[in-house]
């Protein structure tokens, strides 16, 4: 691509007006979307470095092995660059001459797949049909010229029924060369995935096809996931990438967003939509992006119901309704530390393991073990939050909402006491036919 001064200009000020990148000092990955704009942040992770090498911006990936941690209590041994899963995220400008190495330090030959990059046939990363599988202790380099700009994603496409299962993708993403309106305050980043990692083990079970048990935003589950910390009127975009084995509705409370692109690019704006739920399909990224006008504490998690619990267990009888009174104790006598799952439902149950009353097998965390500013957190898994302020100091958590003069849902009747008395003139006291 043949770039004008102009253009070349507008590229250098976006590098300049973002930072460096985790101790990089040759030069910085991280241009936001318009000079001087916040950098872009992964959650949980972080923009990988890079110099300039025979004038293109060069990366280095290390695919390996390594152990890694899905929130306190709960750890594996996984796959991917770096040291971490999802690998670190790539950045650079439309239009810019990169070089990616990879250098195997797995036990089994790989590749990388430049997910939704427009490049040359024999830099798309699939072994067997663009190149040679990178055997263990080679290192390979894959170059090309960025084309376009947007959200996209790598991994590999060599036994990838167990790297990726394994935790092996990452992040890519391109800014744009000329900076696009309106202007992105906040820019974020992570990645969907889901993992089979059986009760007391360690390792992910790569033949899982479907019945998951840890759903997870950039590896991690909750309470093990970041916040999104916003500023009260900021813009913010989402740039969510999926390469689970799901489709995932992505639901933002106390928000209505715009989704602006997807890994085809950045839409046009006459096909941006409001939303407040969107589904990321399999291999596919989505940009979302919002005002954050509404302060407090918010809800960023997907609707499927067990997509927002850590692990579970599957196929169990349904003893809901059931009396079983003495029945726990007689089968703890064949069963040391069994716990029914509740006739009145999980509540009880997901309460007394999150709580340490019943010890479940080592390395498992309890389906839901997150704590909020009024008790124990109704979700865990997929889920996250997001926590808009009206004054911020950095990028640190602020901690919980506790603004007093902020109207809060209330008890008006204690258990056992009957109806609740209805304000008088309440819309539910109207009589029929009222129009209220």
């Amino acid at each position: 691509m043949k770039l004008s001064r102009r253009d070349l200009l507008i590229s250098t000020a976006a590098l300049a007006g973002a930072g460096t990148v985790a101790g990089n000092t040759q030069g910085s990955s991280t241009p936001a979307s318009s000079p001087g704009a916040h950098a872009l942040r992964t959650l949980n992770g972080q923009s990988l470095a890079w110099k300039m090498v025979d004038g293109a911006k060069q990366f280095h990936l290390r695919a390996g092995a390594f152990e890694h941690e899905f929130a306190p209590g709960s750890r594996a041994k996984c796959w991917g660059y770096n040291g971490t899963t999802p690998g670190p995220t790539l950045e650079a400008v439309e239009g810019d001459r990169v070089r990616v190495l990879v250098t195997n330090e797995l036990p089994e030959p790989t590749s990388v797949h430049w997910h939704g990059i427009l490049l040359p046939n024999g830099m798309d990363g699939v072994s067997g049909l663009n190149q040679a599988e990178i055997a263990p202790g080679e290192t390979w380099a894959y170059e090309f010229t960025l084309r376009q700009h947007g959200t996209y994603m790598y991994h590999p496409h060599a036994d990838e029924m167990t790297q990726m299962a394994f935790g092996m993708m990452g992040m890519f993403i391109v800014h744009p060369r000329v900076p696009t309106q309106p202007r992105v305050d906040r820019d974020f980043t992570f990645l969907l995935h889901n993992w089979s990692l059986r009760p007391g083990t360690y390792r992910p079970d790569p033949s899982i096809m479907t019945d998951f048990n840890l759903w997870t935003f950039n590896s991690r589950v909750y309470p093990g996931i970041d916040p999104l910390v916003v500023g009260l009127g900021e813009r913010v975009r989402l740039r969510i990438g999926n390469l689970s084995m799901y489709n995932h509705p992505i639901h933002l409370h106390g928000h209505r967003f715009w989704v602006t692109g997807s890994d085809g690019g950045r839409w046009p704006q006459a096909l941006w939509r409001p939303e407040v739920t969107e589904i990321v399909g399999v291999g596919q990224t989505r940009d979302l992006e919002f005002v954050a006008d509404n302060p407090g504490d918010w809800s960023l998690h997907c609707h499927m119901a067990h997509h927002t619990m850590n692990a579970m267990g599957h196929g169990i009888a349904n003893p809901v309704g059931v009396d079983e009174s003495g029945i726990e104790e007689r089968l703890r006598a064949q069963l040391p530390g069994y716990s029914s799952m509740g006739s009145a439902g999980m509540y009880e149950h997901e309460r007394h393991a999150a709580m340490g009353h019943m010890q479940g097998p080592e390395n498992t965390l309890p389906m839901l073990t997150g704590q909020g500013p009024f008790g124990p957190l109704g979700m865990g898994g997929m889920f996250t939050v997001v926590k808009i302020r009206d004054r911020l100091h950095g990028s640190a958590d602020p901690g919980w909402y506790d603004r007093k003069d902020v109207p809060r849902a209330r008890r008006v009747a204690a258990a056992g006491e009957g109806a609740p008395v209805r304000p008088s003139g309440s819309a539910a006291s109207a009589p029929r036919g009222s129009g209220r």
